[in-house]
């Protein structure tokens, strides 16, 4: 499914003080934060896609994290209500620019006490994968689903054991092929797929997102970057050291779609 259109964030000062489970991998140095989401920019436009480049938040540390606030469908918006507490008005900030988007009868909302974040929400055509998780709760995926039926689109849940997001460690690359790592290499859900497993030791790696023919790999990942050139994909990769270090990878820093107006 082809993107014409990806939305981001600009890092914001307070990303240093952004939620991590591995602080020993240390605070993300803020200006080198800033020259790899100039790089991340700069890989998307040269992808040929429109950039929705916001403003930084101040307010959100892990504002930068755009995809965790909505998850944009052919069909229909869908207005996040993240699990992590200090990120919940995050999906609020994000719903005007969605505006832009998607006429209004097509926005719909995740609403209290369901809970669900985009990293938990992996597309493949018109079905969608969705992570229970600790951001992610029951009542949310039955109210995702639910929406998706609305227009003709599915969704089914995968509990998750380990991982914070499902896109930490599954993500689809079109064409049958699917990254996995750790949990996900033996997940009945996803036995029908091409699966390209990842390494332990390279797990970080298996975070790449496809963009209309192209894969964007993340730097220092040489077995996943082998596997998918050898997949016949075109490749870039990126340094997203500052960001792995508060949680964050490639899908988490954009939300790719194609605009319904």
């Amino acid at each position: 499914m082809a993107f014409s259109n990806i939305i981001v964030r600009r890092p914001c000062p307070a990303v240093c003080d952004g939620i991590t489970s591995a602080p020993e991998l240390g605070k993300p140095d803020y200006e080198n934060a800033l020259r790899q989401h100039d790089a991340y920019i700069q890989a998307l436009v040269s992808l040929g896609l429109e950039v929705d480049v916001l403003p930084d938040a101040p307010e959100f540390p892990d504002s930068c994290f755009v995809e965790d606030t909505a998850v944009l469908t052919r069909e229909c918006a869908i207005i996040d209500n993240p699990g992590a507490g200090t990120r919940n008005a995050e999906a609020e900030l994000m719903e005007p620019i969605i505006r832009r988007y998607y006429p209004e009868d097509r926005i719909e909302h995740i609403v209290a006490p369901g809970t669900l974040e985009g990293g938990d929400v992996m597309m493949v055509g018109d079905h969608f994968y969705v992570g229970r998780s600790a951001r992610t709760n029951e009542e949310g995926i039955r109210q995702f689903i639910a929406i998706l039926e609305k227009y003709g689109l599915s969704g089914s849940e995968v509990p998750l054991e380990e991982v914070l997001h499902l896109k930490t460690g599954v993500n689809y690359l079109e064409d049958n092929n699917m990254l996995v790592s750790g949990e996900f290499i033996d997940k009945p859900e996803f036995a029908k797929y091409n699966k390209i497993v990842v390494p332990e030791e390279e797990a970080y790696g298996a975070n790449c997102i496809w963009i209309n023919g192209t894969v964007i790999v993340p730097e220092g990942y040489p077995t996943v970057l082998k596997a998918v050139q050898d997949l016949g994909y075109e490749t870039i990769v990126l340094d997203t050291s500052e960001f792995r270090k508060i949680d964050g990878g490639l899908s988490c820093l954009s939300l790719r779609f194609t605009a319904l107006k």
